[in-house]
């Protein structure tokens, strides 16, 4: 079945993008192209670690003060902040794009230009978000549009890996029940619409005991590894649904004679909120079961276990028609894109949908390949559909003053 749009957004839209001041901040963005891409190979040689992402901010920062945004800060999370004010009762939106990168400093950033495409670690994700961001506010200048909501624009940190999506948890704690709405600018191509959130857990455990050597104890203790081991392998025999897919991995056992202590990691995700809960209540009795069963085979000492979060990122389902997907939809089209919906993902909007905050994320506009490898490149050709969607979204989400209200409301 096609998406069928309401006729509430599809007029708001059609009002919008009929708007002279809004046509010509789409030919800016095509013109600006060529500068977007001069600052994404100017950001991408800065590194920036997930978690060592300040020298990366810092840099941003000075560019959002060069084009004009209020209160350009970096917070306590290491997000980049700069604020642009609207002009009237609007609701106050988020564009972001994230910092880090999954490269140690070590790895070394050279971009070469190449058959119409950047190699260099980092080129596309999430550099090219940050670029599209700026490229987007220097639409707004140009255009003087009088938006009517706030619009925060943001250099998030700590997105990747073990980050977590702490920068953005950051943003949204200290924004509390400020934020209407959110974009994210990261992934490939320009037609994708993450419109969920899958739910990710990174859990460790880890088993105590008296430890002992492995010949001379042998029977005369419970081994905490061996513990260690049952919970794995009970948690290997879990069912999980195939939908929503939900899925479980457990790494890094550790190993020396009868240890006084042994554990693993283990990461788990779901696209259902329900289904996520349950398999981590699972995974609970599996360690529970696990610690008492080497306990009563050697009937000796008790195991015990402890556990900590590592990364705990929420679970969220948006209905495809609420009015910010509609709208991300709507102008895709106008740009000549055919929209497709992506429903898994794990993102920045996972933060807001997770908080109920409508989100969305669209892509960094062209095709890009080796992401996460020190082979990842990013074609240059179309690039600039990406800031156009998020300056249309934008709009849609802000309102425009004595023109367009807000697709919210």
């Amino acid at each position: 079945m096609d998406y069928i749009l309401s006729e509430k957004t599809k007029e708001l839209v059609n009002t919008l993008t009929g708007l002279k001041e809004v046509k010509e901040g789409l030919a800016f963005l095509e013109a600006d192209h060529q500068k977007a891409i001069e600052e994404q190979l100017e950001l991408v040689v800065i590194k920036a670690p997930t978690f060592y992402e300040k020298e990366r901010a810092e840099h941003y920062g000075k560019k959002l003060k060069g084009l004009g945004l209020e209160n350009v800060h970096i917070d306590n999370h290491c997000n980049v902040i700069g604020l642009k004010k609207g002009k009237g009762d609007g609701p106050a939106i988020i564009i972001e794009g994230h910092l880090d990168t999954v490269f140690p400093h070590e790895v070394e950033i050279s971009p070469v230009i190449k058959d119409g495409k950047i190699y260099a670690p980092g080129i596309a994700d999430d550099t090219r978000g940050l670029a599209a961001v700026l490229s987007v506010i220097r639409a707004f200048n140009a255009t003087n549009i009088p938006h009517l909501g706030d619009i925060y624009f943001v250099g998030t940190a700590s997105e990747e890996g073990m980050g977590g999506l702490v920068g953005m948890k950051g943003f949204f704690e200290n924004h509390k029940g400020k934020i209407a709405a959110s974009i994210s600018i990261d992934g490939a191509g320009a037609d994708r619409i993450v419109c969920n959130a899958t739910g990710i857990k990174t859990m460790e455990f880890n088993f105590h005991g008296i430890g002992g050597h492995a010949f001379g104890a042998f029977s005369k203790v419970a081994n905490p590894l061996h513990a260690c081991a049952r919970a794995v392998a009970k948690i290997a025999n879990l069912e999980v649904p195939k939908e929503p897919k939900t899925t479980y991995a457990g790494s890094d056992a550790g190993i020396h004679a009868i240890t006084e202590t042994a554990g693993f990691k283990i990461n788990f995700r779901s696209n259902g909120i329900e289904e996520l809960k349950k398999l981590e209540a699972a995974i609970f009795r599996c360690v529970e079961e696990a610690c008492k069963e080497e306990s009563v085979f050697w009937g000796q000492d008790t195991i015990t276990s402890d556990f900590k979060y590592l990364v705990d990122v929420p679970a969220g389902v948006q209905d495809k028609n609420l009015p910010i997907l509609e709208a991300a939809y709507a102008c895709m089209q106008h740009i000549g894109v055919a929209p497709s919906f992506m429903l898994d993902g794990c993102t920045n909007a996972n933060v807001p949908i997770g908080l109920g905050i409508p989100a969305v994320c669209i892509g960094r506009g062209s095709n890009e390949g080796g992401v996460h490898t020190t082979h990842e490149w990013f074609e240059i050709a179309g690039a600039y559909k990406s800031p156009q969607e998020a300056f249309l979204i934008t709009l849609a989400l802000s309102g425009v003053k004595g023109k367009t209200k807000s697709v919210l409301e």
